[in-house]
C-alpha cells in the first residue's frame, strides 16, 4: 500500500520475442491492452543483449533494430549465449528492481518461464501463433495453477487478468 491508502501498481520486467525489441513489445502491450489493465501496471521494457542474426518475422512491420535473447539450432536442442543471457537480466534486474514479476512474449516467455522457475516470480504467456508455444506450453506443468492468458485476449481473458492483478496487489 502506498500513502492515503492507495495501491502500488505491479512492476513487471517486459521480455520481448524472438528478432523483435522492447519498443516492439511495449507498442505492442500499450497499443493494444485496455487501460483498465495498463494502470494497474508499471512495465519496464528492455531489449536483448544480443543483435538478431537473421530475418525477423517483424520486418515491414515495425522497425529495427531486432535482438535476440540466445540463439539456438532448427532443432531446439542446442542454445548459445543462454548463459550470457541470464546473466543480462539478472544485471538488469538488481540495477533497476525490484520487480513484481516477468512479462514475455515467445523467447521472452520462455525466459520469463525459466527465470520464474529459478526465482519463483510470476510469469504470463501470449501467443496461439508462436513457433516457440509447444515449447512454452511444456513448461505449464512446472508451475502450480499457473495463469495463462492467450494472445489475443478474449473477454474471459481480460477478466481472468484484471482478477489476477487485484490479487497480487492485494
Amino acid at each position: 500500500m502506498g500513502s492515503e491508502g492507495s495501491v502500488s501498481k505491479l512492476r513487471l520486467l517486459c521480455l520481448h520475442g524472438f528478432r523483435t525489441s522492447g519498443e516492439i513489445i511495449k507498442k505492442q502491450v500499450t497499443g493494444k491492452w485496455p487501460e483498465s489493465v495498463l494502470e494497474k501496471l508499471d512495465l519496464v521494457f528492455t531489449d536483448a543483449p544480443f543483435p538478431c542474426q537473421g530475418k525477423s518475422d517483424v520486418e515491414g512491420i515495425f522497425d529495427p533494430p531486432y535482438y535476440e535473447w540466445f540463439q539456438f539450432n532448427k532443432e531446439l536442442s542446442e542454445y548459445v549465449n543462454f548463459d550470457e543471457c541470464l546473466a543480462y537480466i539478472e544485471d538488469f534486474m538488481i540495477k533497476h528492481g525490484p520487480f513484481d514479476g516477468l512479462l514475455g512474449f515467445s523467447q521472452g516467455a520462455i525466459l520469463s518461464a525459466g527465470l520464474a522457475g529459478m526465482q519463483a516470480n510470476v510469469s504470463f504467456r501470449f501467443g496461439d501463433q508462436d513457433f516457440l508455444k509447444e515449447h512454452g506450453t511444456e513448461l505449464l506443468d512446472s508451475f502450480v495453477d499457473p495463469l495463462v492468458i492467450r494472445h489475443p485476449k478474449d473477454e474471459k481473458g481480460l477478466e481472468s487478468m484484471l482478477s489476477f492483478l487485484e490479487k497480487l496487489q492485494k
